[in-house]
Protein backbone atom coordinates (compact mmCIF):
# COMPACT_ATOMS: atom_id res chain seq x y z
CA UNK A 1 0.00 0.00 0.00
CA UNK A 2 1.25 3.49 -0.79
CA UNK A 3 1.27 6.16 1.91
CA UNK A 4 1.24 9.91 1.36
CA UNK A 5 1.98 12.14 4.36
CA UNK A 6 1.14 15.81 4.73
CA UNK A 7 3.98 18.34 4.08
CA UNK A 8 4.06 19.13 7.80
CA UNK A 9 3.21 16.57 10.48
CA UNK A 10 1.55 17.26 13.82
CA UNK A 11 3.54 15.64 16.62
CA UNK A 12 1.21 14.58 19.43
CA UNK A 13 3.93 13.88 22.00
CA UNK A 14 2.94 16.75 24.27
CA UNK A 15 -0.82 16.82 23.60
CA UNK A 16 -1.53 14.56 26.53
CA UNK A 17 -0.17 13.92 29.99
CA UNK A 18 3.32 15.30 29.33
CA UNK A 19 2.17 18.87 28.70
CA UNK A 20 -1.18 20.08 27.32
CA UNK A 21 -3.37 17.42 28.96
CA UNK A 22 -6.05 17.92 26.30
CA UNK A 23 -9.52 16.59 27.08
CA UNK A 24 -11.26 14.48 24.40
CA UNK A 25 -13.16 17.59 23.28
CA UNK A 26 -9.91 19.55 22.97
CA UNK A 27 -8.26 16.65 21.14
CA UNK A 28 -11.15 16.55 18.68
CA UNK A 29 -10.87 20.30 18.14
CA UNK A 30 -7.13 20.34 17.44
CA UNK A 31 -7.43 17.34 15.09
CA UNK A 32 -10.05 19.21 13.06
CA UNK A 33 -8.02 22.42 13.18
CA UNK A 34 -4.92 20.65 11.87
CA UNK A 35 -6.86 19.15 8.98
CA UNK A 36 -8.21 22.58 8.05
CA UNK A 37 -4.58 23.81 7.86
CA UNK A 38 -3.54 20.96 5.57
CA UNK A 39 -1.83 19.04 8.37
CA UNK A 40 -3.39 15.59 8.07
CA UNK A 41 -0.62 13.37 9.49
CA UNK A 42 -0.34 12.80 13.25
CA UNK A 43 2.81 11.39 14.84
CA UNK A 44 2.55 9.22 17.96
CA UNK A 45 4.57 6.74 19.97
CA UNK A 46 3.32 4.22 22.47
CA UNK A 47 5.56 5.78 25.13
CA UNK A 48 4.11 9.32 24.92
CA UNK A 49 2.45 10.49 28.11
CA UNK A 50 3.82 7.45 29.91
CA UNK A 51 1.93 5.17 27.53
CA UNK A 52 -1.31 7.20 27.82
CA UNK A 53 -1.40 9.79 25.02
CA UNK A 54 -2.48 7.43 22.25
CA UNK A 55 -5.61 6.55 24.22
CA UNK A 56 -6.32 10.22 24.95
CA UNK A 57 -5.97 11.03 21.25
CA UNK A 58 -8.19 8.08 20.33
CA UNK A 59 -11.00 9.38 22.51
CA UNK A 60 -10.75 12.75 20.80
CA UNK A 61 -10.56 11.17 17.36
CA UNK A 62 -13.73 9.19 18.10
CA UNK A 63 -15.52 12.47 18.84
CA UNK A 64 -13.99 14.44 15.96
CA UNK A 65 -16.25 13.31 13.16
CA UNK A 66 -13.15 12.91 10.98
CA UNK A 67 -13.10 10.12 8.40
CA UNK A 68 -10.18 7.77 9.00
CA UNK A 69 -9.26 7.89 5.32
CA UNK A 70 -8.70 11.66 5.55
CA UNK A 71 -5.81 11.41 8.02
CA UNK A 72 -2.59 9.45 8.45
CA UNK A 73 -1.52 7.98 11.78
CA UNK A 74 2.10 7.17 12.62
CA UNK A 75 3.16 5.39 15.79
CA UNK A 76 6.41 4.05 17.20
CA UNK A 77 7.21 1.10 19.42
CA UNK A 78 10.14 -0.58 21.10
CA UNK A 79 11.09 1.61 24.04
CA UNK A 80 10.37 -0.05 27.36
CA UNK A 81 10.63 2.76 29.88
CA UNK A 82 10.50 2.80 33.67
CA UNK A 83 7.96 5.64 33.55
CA UNK A 84 4.22 5.32 33.15
CA UNK A 85 2.12 2.25 33.74
CA UNK A 86 4.63 -0.50 32.97
CA UNK A 87 6.64 -2.41 35.55
CA UNK A 88 10.09 -2.05 34.00
CA UNK A 89 13.05 -1.99 36.36
CA UNK A 90 15.40 -0.57 33.73
CA UNK A 91 14.84 1.27 30.46
CA UNK A 92 15.40 -1.08 27.54
CA UNK A 93 14.26 -1.96 24.01
CA UNK A 94 12.16 -4.90 22.92
CA UNK A 95 11.98 -5.83 19.25
CA UNK A 96 10.82 -9.41 19.51
CA UNK A 97 8.20 -10.44 16.96
CA UNK A 98 5.64 -10.91 19.70
CA UNK A 99 6.28 -7.52 21.26
CA UNK A 100 6.16 -5.56 18.00
CA UNK A 101 2.82 -7.15 17.10
CA UNK A 102 1.44 -6.68 20.62
CA UNK A 103 2.51 -3.04 20.70
CA UNK A 104 1.06 -2.28 17.26
CA UNK A 105 -2.25 -3.87 18.21
CA UNK A 106 -2.29 -1.86 21.44
CA UNK A 107 -1.77 1.34 19.44
CA UNK A 108 -4.68 0.41 17.17
CA UNK A 109 -6.92 -0.15 20.17
CA UNK A 110 -5.89 3.07 21.91
CA UNK A 111 -6.09 5.23 18.77
CA UNK A 112 -9.47 3.66 17.92
CA UNK A 113 -8.47 2.73 14.39
CA UNK A 114 -8.17 -0.44 12.33
CA UNK A 115 -4.76 0.38 10.87
CA UNK A 116 -1.66 2.54 11.19
CA UNK A 117 -0.38 4.27 8.10
CA UNK A 118 3.18 3.81 9.37
CA UNK A 119 4.67 1.86 12.28
CA UNK A 120 8.21 2.83 13.32
CA UNK A 121 10.85 1.23 15.51
CA UNK A 122 11.50 4.06 17.96
CA UNK A 123 15.24 3.67 18.55
CA UNK A 124 17.77 1.03 17.48
CA UNK A 125 18.75 -1.79 19.79
CA UNK A 126 22.03 -3.74 19.67
CA UNK A 127 19.98 -6.92 20.19
CA UNK A 128 17.46 -6.44 17.37
CA UNK A 129 17.08 -9.43 15.07
CA UNK A 130 16.26 -8.25 11.51
CA UNK A 131 14.58 -11.52 10.49
CA UNK A 132 12.31 -11.45 13.51
CA UNK A 133 11.46 -7.79 12.91
CA UNK A 134 10.64 -8.54 9.28
CA UNK A 135 8.35 -11.41 10.29
CA UNK A 136 6.39 -9.09 12.58
CA UNK A 137 6.17 -6.35 9.94
CA UNK A 138 5.00 -8.71 7.20
CA UNK A 139 2.37 -10.24 9.47
CA UNK A 140 1.01 -6.81 10.39
CA UNK A 141 0.99 -5.74 6.74
CA UNK A 142 -0.71 -8.93 5.56
CA UNK A 143 -3.41 -8.47 8.20
CA UNK A 144 -3.98 -4.86 7.09
CA UNK A 145 -2.92 -3.48 10.47
CA UNK A 146 -0.13 -1.31 9.06
CA UNK A 147 0.32 0.15 5.59
CA UNK A 148 4.02 0.92 5.81
CA UNK A 149 6.98 0.37 8.10
CA UNK A 150 9.77 2.72 9.09
CA UNK A 151 12.51 3.57 11.55
CA UNK A 152 13.35 6.36 13.96
CA UNK A 153 16.84 7.54 14.93
CA UNK A 154 18.56 4.78 12.91
CA UNK A 155 21.98 5.19 11.32
CA UNK A 156 22.58 4.32 7.68
CA UNK A 157 24.20 0.98 8.55
CA UNK A 158 21.36 0.09 10.93
CA UNK A 159 18.88 0.99 8.19
CA UNK A 160 20.78 -1.25 5.77
CA UNK A 161 20.47 -4.10 8.25
CA UNK A 162 16.69 -3.78 8.57
CA UNK A 163 16.00 -2.96 4.91
CA UNK A 164 17.88 -6.11 3.88
CA UNK A 165 14.89 -8.02 5.28
CA UNK A 166 11.88 -5.72 4.86
CA UNK A 167 11.01 -2.48 3.08
CA UNK A 168 11.75 0.73 5.00
CA UNK A 169 9.43 3.63 4.10
CA UNK A 170 10.91 6.38 6.30
CA UNK A 171 13.43 7.27 8.98
CA UNK A 172 12.56 9.87 11.60
CA UNK A 173 15.67 11.75 12.71
CA UNK A 174 16.53 14.91 14.62
CA UNK A 175 17.14 17.79 12.23
CA UNK A 176 16.98 21.56 12.53
CA UNK A 177 19.10 24.68 12.05
CA UNK A 178 20.73 23.91 15.40
CA UNK A 179 21.17 20.18 14.77
CA UNK A 180 22.39 19.70 11.20
CA UNK A 181 24.26 16.40 11.51
CA UNK A 182 21.87 14.46 9.26
CA UNK A 183 22.61 16.90 6.43
CA UNK A 184 26.37 16.45 6.74
CA UNK A 185 26.92 12.82 7.79
CA UNK A 186 25.39 11.29 4.68
CA UNK A 187 22.02 10.40 6.23
CA UNK A 188 19.90 12.46 3.82
CA UNK A 189 22.06 11.42 0.86
CA UNK A 190 21.51 7.80 1.83
CA UNK A 191 17.76 8.26 2.14
CA UNK A 192 17.54 9.88 -1.29
CA UNK A 193 19.51 7.04 -2.88
CA UNK A 194 17.32 4.40 -1.22
CA UNK A 195 13.99 6.22 -1.64
CA UNK A 196 13.44 6.50 2.12
CA UNK A 197 11.37 9.44 3.31
CA UNK A 198 13.13 11.59 5.97
CA UNK A 199 10.98 12.90 8.83
CA UNK A 200 12.50 15.57 11.09
CA UNK A 201 11.71 15.73 14.78
CA UNK A 202 12.38 18.93 16.75
CA UNK A 203 12.56 20.93 13.49
CA UNK A 204 12.78 24.34 15.20
CA UNK A 205 15.65 23.03 17.29
CA UNK A 206 16.96 24.95 20.27
CA UNK A 207 16.76 28.41 18.66
CA UNK A 208 14.27 29.65 21.26
CA UNK A 209 15.07 27.18 24.04
CA UNK A 210 18.75 27.88 24.66
CA UNK A 211 20.94 30.95 24.93
CA UNK A 212 24.34 30.32 23.40
CA UNK A 213 26.47 31.73 20.60
CA UNK A 214 24.77 29.61 17.94
CA UNK A 215 21.19 30.48 18.89
CA UNK A 216 22.11 34.16 19.31
CA UNK A 217 23.51 34.26 15.77
CA UNK A 218 20.45 32.55 14.34
CA UNK A 219 17.97 34.74 16.20
CA UNK A 220 19.73 37.89 14.95
CA UNK A 221 19.53 36.65 11.35
CA UNK A 222 15.93 35.53 11.72
CA UNK A 223 14.82 39.01 12.83
CA UNK A 224 16.01 40.26 9.44
CA UNK A 225 14.32 37.40 7.60
CA UNK A 226 11.02 37.82 9.44
CA UNK A 227 10.62 41.23 7.83
CA UNK A 228 11.92 40.12 4.44
CA UNK A 229 9.62 37.11 4.14
CA UNK A 230 6.72 38.44 6.22
CA UNK A 231 6.82 35.30 8.33
CA UNK A 232 7.66 34.34 11.89
CA UNK A 233 11.03 32.82 12.73
CA UNK A 234 9.66 29.29 13.30
CA UNK A 235 8.00 29.34 9.88
CA UNK A 236 11.29 30.38 8.25
CA UNK A 237 13.10 27.55 10.04
CA UNK A 238 10.57 25.03 8.74
CA UNK A 239 10.80 26.50 5.23
CA UNK A 240 14.58 26.04 5.42
CA UNK A 241 14.06 22.33 6.08
CA UNK A 242 11.41 21.94 3.39
CA UNK A 243 13.80 23.35 0.79
CA UNK A 244 16.23 20.45 1.14
CA UNK A 245 16.06 18.13 -1.91
CA UNK A 246 15.63 15.02 0.26
CA UNK A 247 11.97 15.99 0.75
CA UNK A 248 12.21 16.21 4.53
CA UNK A 249 8.89 16.42 6.39
CA UNK A 250 9.09 18.45 9.65
CA UNK A 251 7.17 17.22 12.68
CA UNK A 252 5.83 20.18 14.60
CA UNK A 253 5.74 19.61 18.33
CA UNK A 254 3.37 22.48 19.01
CA UNK A 255 0.24 22.12 21.13
CA UNK A 256 -1.00 25.54 20.05
CA UNK A 257 -3.54 25.58 17.21
CA UNK A 258 -2.69 29.17 16.22
CA UNK A 259 0.99 28.29 15.97
CA UNK A 260 0.21 25.17 13.94
CA UNK A 261 -1.89 27.24 11.53
CA UNK A 262 1.00 29.66 11.16
CA UNK A 263 3.60 26.92 10.71
CA UNK A 264 1.57 25.36 7.90
CA UNK A 265 2.44 28.49 5.87
CA UNK A 266 6.04 27.28 5.66
CA UNK A 267 5.07 25.33 2.55
CA UNK A 268 4.42 28.66 0.78
CA UNK A 269 7.86 30.18 1.43
CA UNK A 270 10.85 29.78 -0.86
CA UNK A 271 14.04 31.14 0.64
CA UNK A 272 16.50 32.85 -1.67
CA UNK A 273 19.60 30.74 -2.22
CA UNK A 274 21.97 32.96 -0.24
CA UNK A 275 19.45 33.22 2.60
CA UNK A 276 19.27 29.44 2.83
CA UNK A 277 23.06 29.29 3.09
CA UNK A 278 23.07 32.19 5.57
CA UNK A 279 21.08 30.06 8.02
CA UNK A 280 23.60 27.23 7.64
CA UNK A 281 26.45 29.70 8.09
CA UNK A 282 25.06 31.15 11.33
CA UNK A 283 24.34 27.66 12.61
CA UNK A 284 27.95 26.59 12.00
CA UNK A 285 29.50 29.90 13.11
CA UNK A 286 31.77 30.05 10.07
CA UNK A 287 31.65 30.05 6.28
CA UNK A 288 30.32 26.86 4.77
CA UNK A 289 33.07 24.44 3.61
Amino acid sequence: MSVTLSPIIAGAMNWGEWQAKFSPVQMAAIINDCISYGITTFDHADIYGGYTTEADFGKGFAQSGVNREDIQLISKCGIQHTLGNRENKVKHYNYSKEYIIWSAENSLRFLQTDYLDVLLLHRPSPLMQPDEIAEAVEKLKNEGKIKAFGLSNFTNSQTDLISSRTEVFCNQVEFSATHIDAMLDGSFDYMQVHNIKPLAWSPVGSVFKENNDQTARLRKLLVEFEEKYNATADVILLAWILQHPAGIIPISGSCNTTRLKNQAKATEIKLELMDWFAIWTESAGHKVP
